[in-house]
């Protein structure tokens, strides 16, 4: 198993965690949106943090998806996850080029700049639920963590990082996510918030070559844990020509008469994966009957 989510529980139930390593996905993501670094670890940070939180929903057709509207040169990200591990996302601007930040880091926060960050459960109800916060820092990590406590109620913490190599491929990437349960001990509560606040950064743990588990013994030191679930991660968009097809065939009949009458074919692109499906005025034709 390549890249994979662990679960877990500590302190007797009163912490539940999650924790990823996802670097094949994130470099499947930058070879699909040939993005710059700066906008493979924005991308990187927010489809890990959003394939941890996909696993949490229980539906096996649950799908979650996390859109982040800023003023900053990335304008936009999308990414969306289900329940089993599966993950897409795309950047609206993939190559911003930013110096370095104040720390020598990529600078996530001031490529993406202040906005919203939006969630969307769909659940299978007639209406989604949907969380939105203003972005906090930009740095995907911490409004991950200001989304779950100001939206969800659960004070959390998490950890995100993606870190590259000289040739601008992705060298290692992945995260954590931790949650108090309502019933969890000031004891833990401090404890926890000790190591956390001591924690050396996730990038660093993620170049020493720390497993999801080998992570989450770095953030819960001597606190117990046990790992309930290995789940498999990876980049994975579902499209394919027959939903291309369909999604064509929403438009109105006007619409596609004038596409047709132009006789040329015309070539649509999957946003997620950057996939080219063509098609013919003759399949058009079929399309509109």
């Amino acid at each position: 198993m390549s890249d994979y989510i662990v679960r877990a529980t500590a302190a007797d139930g009163e912490i539940r965690a999650f924790a990823i390593t996802s670097r094949e996905l994130v470099e499947t993501a930058r070879k699909h949106h040939n993005t710059s670094p700066v906008m493979t670890a924005a991308l990187g940070r927010l489809l890990s943090g959003a394939v941890m939180m996909g696993v949490m929903m229980k539906g096996d057709k649950d799908l979650l998806t996390v859109q982040i509207q800023g003023s900053g040169p990335a304008k936009a990200l999308v990414v969306t996850a289900d329940a089993k591990g599966n993950v897409k996302g795309y950047p609206a601007v993939p190559d911003v080029l930013l110096p370095a930040s104040a720390e020598g880091k990529l600078d996530v926060g001031g490529a993406i700049g202040s906005g919203v960050m939006s969630v969307i459960k769909d659940l299978g109800m007639k209406e989604p639920y949907i969380g939105q916060i203003a972005l906090q820092t930009g740095e995907i990590a911490d409004d991950l963590t200001y989304y779950f406590v100001t939206s969800e109620q659960i004070p959390s913490s998490v950890g995100l990082g993606v870190l590259m190599n000289r040739d601008n491929t992705v060298k290692e990437a992945g995260g954590f996510i931790i949650q108090l349960m309502p019933f969890t001990r000031e004891e833990t509560i401090q404890k926890l918030e000790t190591r956390i606040a001591n924690l050396t950064s996730i990038t660093a743990l993620l170049e020493q070559g720390d497993t999801p588990e080998e992570l989450l013994k770095e953030v819960l030191g001597d606190i117990d844990f046990e790992v309930t679930d290995q789940i498999p991660a990876e980049f994975y968009c579902d499209c394919s020509k027959e939903k291309i097809a369909k999604s064509l065939s929403t438009l109105g009949k006007k619409e596609l008469d004038e596409i047709i009458a132009d006789g040329v074919d015309i070539e649509v692109k999957c946003h997620f994966c950057n996939t080219d499906y063509k098609f013919s005025t003759e399949e058009l034709k079929e399309i509109r009957n």
